[in-house]
């Protein structure tokens, strides 16, 4: 006897890569000087750390196109750019708070990216679902340490809303 309304499920096996990784349509380019000092020096040590990025990605996207279905759930994979934003802003302000450290308001923003590079190596994402019609998302992330040392009740959880 079912409760509710029967749904068929499914499940498709796709590759989610990182922002840096990812390339941008033509249009949607940001140009050189668009970008932050911080970003820029990021993308420099790119180019220099990854010379064949460009083959690395097209490699890359022939072996996991870029999903064009609808999804409702993701399991595994990076944490999305909102989500580290959050977790370092959390972070920042609890080490101000703390006495740890001191930000001028001016710099807020140059030293939320570069804790959002420092984190993005620390924190995965468990899963990603969409909730509600598209209003909000929700995910689960977990420190690596963390998920490695089977510490589940470490998990934390972050609803982010589209509108």
């Amino acid at each position: 006897m079912f409760v509710g309304k029967q749904y068929d499920l499914s499940a498709t096996l796709l590759a989610e890569l990182p922002d840096w990784f990812a390339t941008h349509d033509e249009d949607e380019d940001e140009d050189e000087e668009d970008l932050s000092p911080f970003q820029q020096q990021l993308a420099r040590d790119l180019e220099r750390d990854v010379p064949h990025l460009g083959e690395l990605r097209a490699l890359a996207y022939d072996l996991w196109p870029p999903d064009e279905g609808l999804a409702s759930a993701y399991i595994g994979g990076y944490v999305d750019d909102e989500v580290i934003t959050s977790i370092a802003e959390q972070t920042l302000t609890g080490r101000e708070k703390a006495g740890e450290i001191v930000i001028p308001m001016a710099k807020w923003y140059s030293q939320v990216e570069r804790e959002k590079h420092l984190l993005t190596s620390e924190w995965m994402s468990l899963a990603r679902f969409l909730v509600a019609d598209e209003f909000y998302y929700g995910s689960f992330v977990i420190r690596h340490d963390d998920l490695a040392a089977g510490q589940l009740d470490k998990a934390f959880s972050v609803t982010e809303f589209s509108e």
